[in-house]
């Protein structure tokens, strides 16, 4: 029997992102279980740079409402500290005010005042572009370099925060922490390392934490509680009916990391290579020998930008002659089409691009297929790229009878193949493409952030 850890700091994580659905259950199980502070993450570059250039959330607002009434609701009637990390899917400064937003609305309905900091890391593209200039800003693979003019051409710029912001602002008597763009592991070590645990298990704990289930053997089945000692730390799920096991827990490692065994974050490397994972009763894993090593402090930056314009049509193929050779019809569409538009629009075409990924043969990976059987069907997606809207869709126009008529072989009886949808074309606006991977080198971890707190008004009984 192993003997479980005493003198603990209890995180509960109830979700691995708001809005993805919050179980009230769960809140109440890992209260009970002695949770010292609930936190969760709310953001992720996961879906593209869009969410950081337009500054919209990725989740529904009714999703994220729902979710956050019933931690804010939790947090109001335990006094526990909430901490919410990158809001708004991007956690820039609109992302963030959005998400306050909701806050108070729902502050506002639950009759409770909450003393809510925000803390922004959006940043200037004028003062990274000085920060480049002075040579503080270094690139990540693949970029080679840090050309100030990256950093001018971005519509936001973000800088990822570590727990100090987090700290800070609960020291300051804040119930409710809403975070700017931050890692996922420092909003939920936070605490822990606030209240005195070892950095080496804070650290680790957040990030095996940091999708909540996910570390589970049943990853849909609710969210964790994380209990952070000097030396160890425990992962027990909030369901009755789940477990931990050594390999889910083990295996978060190399889930978003490159390295299994060495994680960056703001400040320092976490190395769990003599990390020791052991079974405590069939449901809870203990993780000892995690380490923290100090770095020189830097905060990772993620810029994005509007570019170009798309419109996209999409046909369904059964033709058994076109499924035989899918790669010989494709480059042969790609190229009669290009041509089509080059000889129809001229000049006036501008720069563009035709793009067709076949679904149901390599669309995703775009890969050569070898020794592959016949598709029993393919959808055939065509996106045009220009630098209007308008062009963009004349392209598609110009190339929507190609598209939809063209035979395998040249002198056959055109084909008609299937348009799932009228009209075919479907203009997709606006195209947006990350432009930074890189970090910024600060002495203050608070040196790139805004500290406010939230306006809740007047009471309404005043």
């Amino acid at each position: 029997m192993f003997e479980r850890l005493t003198h603990t700091i209890n995180v509960l994580v109830p979700v691995g992102a708001l809005g993805t659905g919050v179980r009230p259950q769960d809140v109440a199980a890992g209260i009970a279980l002695g949770a010292h502070a609930i936190a969760c993450d709310a953001g992720s570059t996961d879906s593209g740079p869009a969410y950081l250039a337009t500054g919209k959330s990725k989740y529904a607002r009714d999703a994220i409402k729902t979710d956050l009434a019933v931690l804010m609701k939790a947090q109001a009637k335990s006094g526990l500290p909430l901490l919410i990390g990158s809001c708004g899917t991007s956690g820039c400064d609109a992302a963030l005010d959005w998400t306050r937003d909701i806050a108070l609305e729902i502050a506002r309905e639950l009759g409770v005042r909450p003393r809510i900091a925000l803390l922004y890391s959006e940043q200037q593209p004028v003062m990274m572009e000085a920060m480049a200039r002075d040579g503080r800003i270094t690139p990540l693979a693949p970029l080679k370099d840090s050309d100030p003019s990256r950093f001018a051409a971005c519509d936001r710029i973000v800088a990822l925060m570590g727990p100090e912001p987090y700290i800070a602002a609960l020291a300051a008597g804040a119930d409710i922490v809403l975070g700017g763009r931050t890692t996922d592991t420092a909003v939920i070590a936070a605490v822990p390392i606030m209240r005195g645990a070892g950095l080496g298990p804070a650290w680790h704990s957040g990030k095996i934490a940091e999708c909540g289930g996910q570390a589970t053997v049943n990853p849909r089945d609710g969210g964790v509680l994380i209990r952070v000692g000097h030396d160890a730390f425990e992962i027990e799920p909030l369901s009755a009916d789940n477990a931990c096991s050594i390999e889910t827990v083990s295996a978060h490692m190399l889930y978003e990391n490159s390295d299994p065994f060495r994680l960056v974050e703001p400040g320092g490397i976490l190395d769990v290579s003599n990390a020791r994972y052991a079974d405590v009763d069939g449901r809870v894993v203990v993780v000892s020998g995690s380490v923290f090593e100090p770095r020189p402090y830097t905060m990772k930056l993620e810029g994005a930008a509007g570019a170009s314009f798309q419109t996209i049509m999409l046909v369904g193929i059964k033709d058994p002659g076109v499924l035989a050779e899918v790669d010989r019809f494709v480059a042969q569409m790609h190229h009669i089409l290009t041509g089509r538009v080059v000889a129809a629009m001229g000049d006036r075409a501008g720069k563009f691009d035709i793009s067709l990924r076949p679904y149901g043969w390599n669309a995703v990976s775009a890969e050569a297929v070898t020794d592959a059987v016949a598709p029993r069907e393919i959808g055939l997606l065509f996106v045009a790229t220009a630098a209007t809207q308008e062009i963009a869709t004349q392209i598609a126009k110009t190339c929507n009878p190609y598209f939809f008529h063209m035979p395998l072989e040249m002198n056959a009886e055109l084909p008609s193949y299937a348009f799932p949808f009228s009209p075919s074309e479907i203009e997709r606006g606006q195209v947006f493409e990350f432009r930074l991977n890189h970090v910024v080198a600060v002495e203050d971890p608070l040196a790139l952030v805004r500290t406010e707190y939230a306006d809740l008004g007047a009471p309404t009984d005043a």
